[in-house]
């Protein structure tokens, strides 16, 4: 704890000199205080365990032919690929529904993984078995909004709390419980994305990739948000789209990245959380799942009982039931930075899926 304070004097003090020297201070979130992972407290995960691991597996619906909104081209778009209707994205991704997901949810019931479901809510009308599969498997369902043809961070407060709030009541319909984590589609985020999350109910968050611990993040009620790692260059989408990672490089990358934070674990004390994000749409293809397979049998194999592999909300859980000041805590009280104008409204929402059984009621924007 001391450390902690020392650093927050520390960064005061070189601000002030900044400004004395006439330098303008750098902006920052204010959400969460600036602790190296040198400085922090230890702790430990349940039953001595070193490496945290959870599994996070995006289950996404995308739009067919809707211009103007997010389809199924973002990312990894062939240049002459950019018409609609796409039909090469929109199977490309839809494949994943139809059979690269139960390529995945056959490795991890063979491995004995948990796993958690990073859901849009309308794939519990366009591919109601995999929710049902998932169920069956004792998935974590995380929030990940109604479709990933929308982008929740360019709309009012008012409507992105309405698509928070329509996808939460979806799942704590079906489910039975309501979700406790939440990832943005496309990642994305409003300045107050955090305060709305925290106000519905939510206790953590995977939008925020800062860190290989949990970090707590201040939000305007009070109530803190946890930070739960989402590591955007293991995810197969930046690694494989972006960096251009090959089949058995990807699974190397999984392994190397282990086989690191198992070695700082054991070395420094630390608890870290290895998270790996996937999409059936890639990894579930048939020249990758081998790949996948190898390093997920490699993790279980090497890390024996020192690895503690579970779902995320589990890891939240655990660590908000630490004694009070062993993460560091978010500034208090937290000053939300003035907000930029509103966007100017475009049109209504669109209805992403004709197969919804409820039409949803349009919203006053549309995320262009």
């Amino acid at each position: 704890a001391s450390s902690i304070r020392e650093s927050r004097l520390e960064s005061r003090a070189q601000t002030r000199e900044l400004e004395m020297l006439g330098v303008r201070a750098l902006r920052h979130t204010g959400r969460y205080a600036r602790v190296g992972i040198r400085d922090r407290n230890k702790y430990t995960w349940p039953n001595g365990k070193k490496l945290a691991v959870y599994i996070g597996l995006n289950v996404e619906e995308f739009s067919y032919h809707h211009p103007g909104t997010l389809g199924a081209n973002i990312g990894g778009t062939p240049p002459d690929a950019h018409r609609e209707p796409d039909v090469l994205n929109w199977g490309w991704r839809d494949h994943g529904n139809r059979v690269g997901v139960w390529r995945l949810l056959d490795v991890f019931g063979e491995l004995g993984v948990p796993v958690a479901a990073l859901a849009n809510t309308a794939v519990y009308t366009t591919a109601p078995r995999i929710m049902e599969a998932l169920r069956e498997n004792r998935a974590e369902v995380v929030g990940h909004g109604v479709t990933n043809a929308e982008r929740q961070g360019a709309w009012s407060e008012d409507d992105e709390r309405r698509m928070i709030d329509e996808a939460t009541a979806h799942i704590t319909r079906v489910e039975g419980r309501a979700p406790s984590g939440w990832l943005g589609p496309w990642i994305s985020q409003s300045p107050v994305t955090l305060d709305l999350l925290a106000e519905c109910g939510y206790t953590y968050t995977m939008d925020w990739a800062i860190d290989d611990q949990p970090v707590l993040m201040a939000t305007r009620s009070g109530k803190p948000m946890v930070a739960l790692p989402y590591n955007h260059e293991i995810c197969d989408i930046p690694a494989i789209l972006a960096q251009k990672v090959g089949a058995r490089d990807y699974g190397d990358l999984i392994i190397d990245a282990y086989e690191t934070m198992a070695r700082d674990c054991a070395r420094h004390d630390w608890p870290l959380v290895l998270s790996i994000p996937l999409h059936p749409f890639l990894c579930g293809q048939a020249h990758r799942i081998g790949h996948v397979r190898r390093a997920l049998e490699h993790i279980v194999r090497d890390g024996g009982d020192d690895i503690w592999f579970t779902r995320p909300g589990d890891i939240v859980q655990h660590v908000l039931s630490l004694p009070d000041g062993t993460l560091p805590p978010p500034p208090t009280p937290y000053a939300p930075p003035p907000l930029p104008e509103a966007p100017a409204a475009q049109t209504k929402r669109v209805v992403h899926c004709d197969a919804l059984a409820k039409p949803l009621e349009p919203f006053s924007q549309v995320v262009t």
